[in-house]
């Protein structure tokens, strides 16, 4: 997959920010592709198999942390903004950061963690990693609900925003996520968090 071809963006950068400053607690707003995407709130299970992630990072590399919903600034020349689910950098990466849509460098992994909605399909499987490979993020992990599959995406091309090597890993097998960041996981817990 290349990235999507170039579209006239709804608004700029700069608009979009402020409206997504001032949007509601119940919605989260992100602006990918020059596109204003709306991300449902996430039910129950979503959040603890984010914190059931957290933990199983910690645990493996306590030198880093998995920090949940830091804004990005992803794709070409920064233009869009992203909210992963988790992004794994350094402990306090993002601390100094003046705005809430961080640089990606030196983020190691981004996490997301599909929703049940009609958007699932486009957002995660598609449109995100673009962004996020196009930015240069080294891994891409999508914790796929509906499909009960990790699909680790690695080897960011970031002239073409894909990917070039995605591995499924199915719910209840156990992997190491590849360099540089080196967990093990056993996904046998995850078959929890699907419907």
């Amino acid at each position: 997959m290349t990235l999507m071809a170039e579209r006239t963006s709804q608004m700029s950068v700069e608009d979009f920010e402020e409206l997504a400053s001032a949007a509601p607690e119940t919605v989260t707003l992100e602006f990918i592709n020059g596109r204003l995407e709306v991300k449902p709130v996430t039910d129950s299970k979503h959040a603890a198999l984010v914190s059931w992630l957290i933990r199983q990072c910690m645990q493996a590399r306590p030198e880093l942390d998995l920090v949940a919903n830091q804004g990005l600034r992803v794709e070409r020349y920064r233009k869009g903004r992203a909210i992963p689910d988790g992004t794994l950098a350094p402990i306090d990466h993002f601390v100094d950061q003046d705005s809430d849509w961080a640089d990606p460098e030196g983020a190691l992994m981004v996490v997301e963690v599909t929703s049940y909605d009609a958007d699932t399909e486009s957002r995660d499987r598609h449109e995100k990693p673009a962004a996020y490979a196009a930015a240069g993020i080294p891994v891409y992990l999508l914790v796929d609900r509906d499909r009960q599959a990790l699909a680790v995406h690695t080897r960011p091309d970031t002239d073409h925003g894909q990917y070039l090597h995605v591995d499924i890993v199915p719910f209840g097998e156990k992997t190491t996520l590849p360099d540089p960041v080196g967990i093990p996981l056993d996904t046998e817990p995850l078959k929890k968090y699907v419907r």
